[in-house]
């Protein structure tokens, strides 16, 4: 059963009452979502197709289905998405999108070369720098090069959501047992666990939001299995949601506890209303 939009603006309602200092990342989300619908609903097929046969061997090997670094795809249509996301933020938070839309309109930004570098290889560190080396030294303010990654991550969602709706039943029998992405190979940032299933964890992605389960004592990042060096922290009174972290790479994952198996909520909703667990895991030395 898939979350309705509906359900998750009211869910967005309710977390800007308990928390308003979420409230305008929530708005600007929430008209995404208005936004990811409308697109979806004018696409037939993803500009990213999969070669089928070689799908088995490719789960096998540890290789995502979609390779966006190293394949040549028409990006000119999620790229007029994004332009349409940037609008948000100029609606939203004006002086932060006039940074914003300046920004992208200079020779500085390249848009291709900003998404294409967030998937270069599947270690993290490496991505995190090459994206940054893009944006960060020309814009000032930490928030507004958020947005921007924000929304270069929304520019792709809905065409690589197609290809997770399409092909994700074959990759839950292929047994995929990696910590990034089964579908486009990006690393989680956000998971669940549901107590209805034998305590299982599914860890996922916010680029073409697709679940895969993965073992719950296992960091994702690093595949220490070792129970000593791995653990979990919450704040009280929030017991719902967690961290994960790995003592030995230092990472951490956040994750939603759901009592009910047939309970499902808008991770990419969880992921924005939670981010102060974000900020206390950076404290405590986790990235």
């Amino acid at each position: 059963m898939t979350v309705t939009l509906r359900d998750s603006l009211k869910t967005i309602e309710n977390y800007k009452s308990v928390n308003p200092h979420y409230a305008d990342l929530l708005d600007i989300l929430a008209d995404i979502l208005v936004l990811r619908e409308e697109y979806r609903k004018n696409m037939s097929e993803s500009i990213f197709d999969v070669q089928e046969s070689l799908l088995a061997q490719k789960m096998e090997g540890g290789l995502p289905l979609v390779d966006i670094a190293g394949k040549e795809y028409d990006l000119s249509r999620p790229k007029k998405y994004f332009q349409s996301l940037i609008a948000i933020a100029e609606k939203r938070m004006p002086q932060a999108g006039k940074e914003i839309t300046d920004f992208i309109n200079s020779d500085e930004f390249n848009w291709e070369k900003m998404i294409k570098s967030s998937f270069d290889c599947v270690d993290s560190d490496a991505k995190e720098e090459s994206a940054t080396e893009i944006v960060s030294s020309a814009v000032e303010d930490q928030d507004n090069f958020d947005l921007i990654d924000l929304f270069a991550e929304e520019s792709l969602r809905p065409e690589l959501e197609k290809v997770a709706e399409k092909y994700g039943a074959a990759v839950e029998k292929a047994g995929w047992s990696e910590g990034y992405c089964p579908i486009c190979g990006k690393e989680p940032k956000i998971g669940e666990i549901r107590a209805g299933e034998d305590g299982r964890r599914y860890l996922f992605c916010n680029q073409c939001g697709f679940k895969w389960h993965f073992r719950r004592i296992k960091c994702p990042f690093c595949g220490n299995d070792e129970q000593h060096s791995l653990a979990y922290f919450a704040v009280e009174g929030e017991e719902r949601h967690r961290v994960d972290v790995c003592n030995k790479c230092r990472r951490y994952i956040k994750i939603v506890e759901l009592p009910k198996s047939s309970e499902e909520l808008n991770l990419d909703v969880e992921d924005i209303a939670t981010l102060h667990l974000d900020m206390i895991a950076y404290d405590e030395g986790y990235n």
